[in-house]
């Protein structure tokens, strides 16, 4: 059954209400749903609760969400890259909760596993075991990790099959795979879309149980920080050689 919408925007905005959760994919600006992440911003929806790595950055990603007073509550992993975001925290007005990002991702994946709750090592005896249930196994201590189960996920493919069967790029794959899990209602843009069964099943990374909308990528990629370093000319080239 094909997932692919010819009107993505008012499946999305039909499925939106104040007060959700939403897991997004994404790592800075790499692999984010920015299409997606733009027809939030233009239905309006506030209160909601955002989890993902970061809020991209200023004017960008997910920080056009913030910059709107959509957002109240976020569960993340770091804040440098967007100063709204950053001043927003230290000021009081936004409620973050910090999460180790290998705790992020193995939540989500716990959300879309059906697996309630699980035991981790990472945060035990700092802030981010305070107010946790705690345990020793094997002489280790262990922090128990809620999963994230969010009302709407929304990730970027690199190609996509018309069933929803998604494959991500390299490492703009990073949060995308466990953010579509954890989604009772998933929407996923793609770069490029091809017929149902044209991916290898070797190929795909999210099988398409997990996403029930699915729509043409069209947004520009930005670069969050271009980083490049002197091109050595021929001469020196051929000394090195």
């Amino acid at each position: 059954m094909s997932t692919l919408s010819d009107d993505a925007a008012a499946a999305l905005a039909a499925t939106l209400c104040d007060g959700m959760t939403i897991a997004v994919g994404g790592f800075g600006l790499c692999g984010i749903p920015t299409d997606l992440i733009t027809l939030v911003r233009d239905s309006g929806v506030t209160g909601l609760t955002v989890a993902s790595n970061n809020l991209g950055v200023d004017g960008k990603g997910l920080g056009i969400l913030l910059e709107n007073g959509q957002i109240t509550k976020v569960l993340s992993s770091y804040v440098g890259e967007n100063k709204y975001f950053m001043q927003q925290y230290i000021d009081g007005k936004l409620d973050v909760e910090f999460v180790p990002q290998g705790t992020l991702a193995a939540r989500m994946r716990a959300g879309g596993s059906g697996i309630p709750a699980f035991y981790i090592p990472t945060g035990y005896g700092t802030p981010i075991a305070e107010g946790k249930p705690t345990a020793e196994f094997d002489g280790r201590h262990y922090v128990l990790e809620r999963a994230i189960e969010a009302d709407v996920a929304l990730v970027h493919a690199h190609t996509a099959d018309t069933n929803g069967n998604l494959r991500y790029r390299l490492t703009a794959r990073n949060f995308n795979p466990v953010a579509a899990m954890c989604g009772r209602t998933t929407f996923a843009e793609a770069e490029h879309i091809v017929e149902a069964g044209e991916l290898e099943p070797d190929d795909i990374h999210t099988p398409s149980v997990f996403v029930h909308h699915l729509m043409q990528a069209t947004a520009q990629k930005d670069i969050e920080q271009r980083t490049v370093r002197p091109r050595s000319d021929a001469s020196e080239t051929e000394e090195v050689a």
